[in-house]
């Protein structure tokens, strides 16, 4: 069964998903992954690796083949485009895999799909390209700076200068090498089943390997295990998966036993369950978001980590809940945003976001913002995050509710790529409201 299998033909049909149909790149590879689970570790790594590494690096291998091709990449038919991108990409960045079985493997996928005819276009553009891999040429960063990111780190021109003008060119270069380091997977203990040494040890004793997570108690970092859903202790609902990122968000809340918590916007329910952990069974969470299937989401998560002290609720974070009116101790507010904080994980959002969306955007926050912050209390807390990189959906809107509703600034941190190493990009604004 699994000799059936064509690796490269299931990349395939994942990239042209995702390149000509706009499918969202970690929903599309989570289900082939889940789909082909029955193939070996290796074989999963492989579909992965490369599905993943040729969204990611598209523009700096659309650069490389136009400085080899005839036909300019925008010009080439999509399957043929998807197909050469791969193939460079193994070129580029899988240096266990000979060139001539990429150039092999590239033609019978054109041939099998149709395109019998470009096999010769294909297999010569492939071997002109490795046997010339040491000269292809760069921009120039001395002389243009914000070009050169672009294509190193296949970053759209636009996104390198906004985060220039922003940040800088050292910082944002920073930003772009974390984007490209392994991402790491961490867990919320769910300390209300068992305690952090007791998880460490059972992770252990299913040979995962397990490393305590510095400033953040309940956290820690797992690596070496097959499949997650496989394991025992994830089932048995001791752990949540969450990004140190995004658990930095509740952990600057500093719930208190008994807090009353509403989570606006929260599928699929890491910082709800985080918050009901830590309010303890005389505290209530209520974990809202707007549709039945993100509601489904949180469902799946609380019934999995065994919390009874959550209330999951679909409702519209646009829509003001009167009942709700300061009566929260911690109001959440995770709220949709550009994203640009998890290319790392999601690198077609980089190909897709635009400033007019930008725009968009900050407007749908604010207009959510000046909804929920009415639910917090005299003295409570707003927490106002996103995951993504950039000042005007993240600074300026914590001071725009600041000055607006009454709320003073508490804490802002602005949490990049390359600060822990393999994480998300994050922001967090942890705001009081005044008493009078």
């Amino acid at each position: 069964m699994t000799d059936s299998v064509n690796l490269r033909a299931v990349v395939l049909d994942i990239l042209m998903e995702i390149n000509e149909k706009g499918e969202f790149s970690h929903l599309l590879i989570n289900n082939a992954l889940t789909k082909y689970q029955y193939l070996d570790k290796n074989k999963r790594a492989f579909i992965g690796r490369l599905a993943i590494g040729t969204i990611e690096n598209r523009i700096e291998l659309d650069y490389i083949i136009d400085q080899f091709s005839k036909t300019p990449v925008r010009k080439m038919k999509p399957l043929i485009r998807n197909i050469c991108e791969m193939s460079v990409y193994q070129i580029m960045y899988m240096d266990n895999i000979p060139d001539s079985a990429v150039c092999n493997e590239a033609v019978k996928l054109a041939v099998k799909r149709g395109f019998g005819g470009l096999r010769g276009f294909v297999n010569g553009l492939l071997r002109n390209i490795a046997r010339n891999r040491d000269s292809i040429r760069y921009p120039e960063k001395d002389t243009d700076i914000l070009q050169y990111l672009s294509v190193k780190y296949s970053m759209p021109l636009w996104i390198v200068q906004m985060w220039q003008q922003q940040m800088g060119a050292e910082k944002t270069e920073r930003v772009l090498k974390g984007f490209k380091q392994e991402k790491r997977t961490y867990i919320r203990c769910n300390t209300v089943k068992s305690s952090v040494e007791q998880i460490s040890n059972t992770l252990e004793r299913e040979n995962v390997k397990v490393t305590r997570v510095q400033d953040i108690p309940y956290a820690l970092e797992i690596e070496g295990y097959d499949y997650i859903a496989g394991l025992e202790s994830f089932n048995m609902g001791l752990y949540q998966i969450q990004d140190i990122s995004s658990m930095t968000a509740g952990y600057m809340a500093e719930f208190k036993e008994g807090d009353m918590v509403v989570d606006v916007c929260a599928a699929p329910g890491g910082k709800s369950i985080n918050a009901a952990i830590s309010v303890g069974s005389t505290g209530r969470v209520y974990s809202r978001d707007i549709s039945d299937y993100k509601v489904s989401l949180i469902e799946d998560n609380v019934r999995r980590m065994g919390l009874d002290n959550i209330t999951v609720q679909v409702h519209d974070a646009l829509e003001r809940d009167d009942d709700m009116v300061e009566k929260a101790d911690v109001v959440i507010a995770d709220l949709p945003c550009s994203g640009l904080g998890v290319i790392g994980r999601k690198p077609d959002i980089k190909y897709n976001i635009t400033p007019d969306k930008l725009c968009s955007l900050k407007e749908l926050q604010q207009n959510i913002l000046s909804v929920v912050q009415a639910y917090v209390k005299k003295g409570g807390i707003l927490m106002y995050s996103t995951c993504t990189i950039n000042s005007s959906e993240n600074e300026e809107n914590a001071d725009w509710i600041c000055d607006r509703f009454g709320f003073s600034k508490v804490e802002y941190r602005q949490i990049l790529p390359d600060e822990k190493g393999g994480t998300d990009g994050f922001f967090v604004a942890k705001l009081r409201r005044e008493q009078s």
